[in-house]
Formats: structure tokens, sequence, C-alpha cells
């Protein structure tokens, strides 16, 4: 096992393809390939991408009642190179809905907030991260938390793993980026700015608020920040400097689903397979893969060869 994916807020996804896709209307779907369910949850679908790399993890969460058993059965059929270690719990694991319409090109997700996790279930699963650090390389800590649950949860994990030496890379909300930052700031930082542009309590709206604000989370003591920017392009900030990273292809939006893990998993696989790479090649790689998702419709990741195909379609401008 060479990376742990934690997961608090599970959730059981379920895509619907549907093409001139309207509210107040009864669509029906009348081929099966058209709607699929699978275990979700940004630091599972990580796992997912990863297995994909041909890395191995273990995906730890909570999970609870028949969704949660239903998920994990899902999970165990994926591949050999998942393990898990999720905390059972009664209340129900959340199920989370995207309708993708590739005519109109939109993308609608309706997330579930999931159950509420108590104290206990949280201590039971923080040791059994300690007990599994050792055998880690990296660890990811991603996505949503429960509604009782604040960001202080991960900079607990991620000061943890950084007193035993492992990279931490983090993808999450405003909501949680200070109080975790305060406990321990992570080695790579990509704020999960889907639903709103907003990082360290601002408002991104023009490049230079971008810029500003990757540098900031960098000037906190992140190795490197890397910030979605206008649905193609991403900022990247390091110690040396500034980059916005593009394509000139152009991007189908109802395929974005789980690009974002696709980037982060592959980031984690560059990282543990070129320890020498500098930041700008972790990034680049990152982008490749989530460019290559984006030429898959469903929630399926990306293989090495089609990342590496991509490399060829990235490109990098020094902003600062």
């Amino acid at each position: 096992m060479k990376v742990i994916t934690v997961t608090f807020n599970p959730a059981l996804d379920r895509e619907f393809i549907i093409e001139d896709f309207q509210v107040n209307k009864l669509h029906r779907i009348l081929h099966r390939e058209d709607m699929q369910m699978s275990p979700g949850g940004k630091g599972i679908n990580v796992s997912i991408a990863l297995a994909k790399l041909r890395v191995q993890s273990v995906a730890i969460g909570v999970l609870g009642g028949y969704i949660g058993r239903v998920l994990l059965t899902e999970l165990s059929k994926l591949s050999p190179l998942i393990s898990t270690s999720f905390v059972h719990i009664d209340h129900e694991t959340r199920e989370n809905i995207a309708i993708l319409d590739p005519k109109d090109h939109t993308i609608t997700e309706i997330n579930s907030p999931g159950p509420t996790v108590e104290k206990r279930t949280v201590d039971f699963l923080v040791k059994r991260y300690q007990m599994l650090l050792s055998r880690a390389e990296a660890v990811v800590l991603s996505g949503s938390l429960p509604p009782n649950l604040g960001g202080e949860i991960y900079g607990m994990l991620a000061k943890m793993a950084k007193e035993k030496g492992k990279q931490v890379f983090m993808e999450i909300t405003d909501d949680y980026i200070r109080s975790a930052f305060d406990i321990q700031v992570p080695n790579v930082i990509k704020p999960d700015v889907r639903q709103k542009a907003v990082v360290l309590g601002k408002k991104l709206i023009s490049l230079e608020d971008y810029v500003d604000t990757a540098s900031e989370l960098v000037s906190m003591g992140a190795e490197m920040a890397i910030i979605s920017y206008q649905i193609k392009s991403d900022i990247v900030a390091t110690s040396d400097g500034v980059w916005i990273i593009s394509t000139p292809l152009e991007i189908e939006i109802s395929n974005l689903l789980g690009a974002g893990d696709a980037y982060i998993a592959a980031m984690v696989y560059k990282r543990l397979t070129c320890p020498n790479c500098d930041h700008l090649e972790v990034a680049k790689f990152g982008y490749a893969a989530a460019l290559a998702k984006t030429k898959k419709l469903p929630k399926e990741m990306p293989e090495y060869n089609e990342i590496n195909e991509c490399l060829n379609n990235c490109e990098i401008k020094r902003l600062r």
C-alpha cells in the first residue's frame, strides 16, 4: 500500500446521461448504458484513479447502513489494488446524483449532506489512519465532511502524516481551508472551487485574483497550490513563481465529472514515481490526466497511456 485516501463523507454516485435535459419535465432513460451507479466521494474516486495507474491504495472513511454496504460491495469489484478500512455506522451513507447532458453541454449535480458522525467514530478512524501511516508514502485528504465536522480534522490528519514524512495532498472547499491550515499546511493544495470561486474567504473574479490567492496559499506554507480557472485552465503557484496551464482543445463540460479526482491521483502518481520531478512537471501530469478524463463521458478514470497522449496538448505560460 502506497497511498491512503480519506473519505469522511462517501457517496453512492448515480450518473444519468440525458440529452436536452430540462427541469419540470419527465425524462425516460431508454438505454442501460446511459445510467451508472458507482462508489464515490472524492477520496474514493482518487483510489479508483490510482488503480488505473497501477498504484496501490487503501481507502478509509465512514460508511453507514444499506447504502454503505452497497458502496463497499461495488468498490471491492473494481480493482485488487484498492483495499479498504472503513468504520461502519448505522446512519445511511449519502447518495449523489449527476445528470450529464452532452447535447446542451451541461452537468447538473445534486449532492446530499451525509450523516453526522459521532466523536468516538472519528477517534476510531484516526487510530486506524495512524496505524496505516507507517506503510504509506502519501496521503490524500479530499471532499466534503459530515455536517458536524470542521476542517480541523483535515489539519490534524495532515499533521500526523507530515510528522512521519509523508506527502500530503488536499482538495477541499474554502469552508475547511483556514481551519485545516491553522493546524497543518499540506504539501499540495487544490481548492475545490466547483460550487463557488471563493478561496481564503475571497471571491475570485479576475485572473489576478487567482494568481494572488494561489501565491498566498504558498506563502502560508504549501509547496504547490493549484486553482482551476475558467474551466479549461489552472493556475499553479510554487515558491519559484506562478504559471497558467491550459489547452487549445475544446473541453466538453458534461465530461468534467471526476476530472479533479483524476488530477489529484495523477499528481500523486507522478510524485511517487518521480521524486526528483519539479512541481510544475507534477502539476502538468495532473492537468493532462484531467484533460484525458474529459474525453470520457461517464465517471471513468484515464489510463497512463491516455494521460501521456494528452501531455502534448498542455500549454504552460509563466505569469509571475
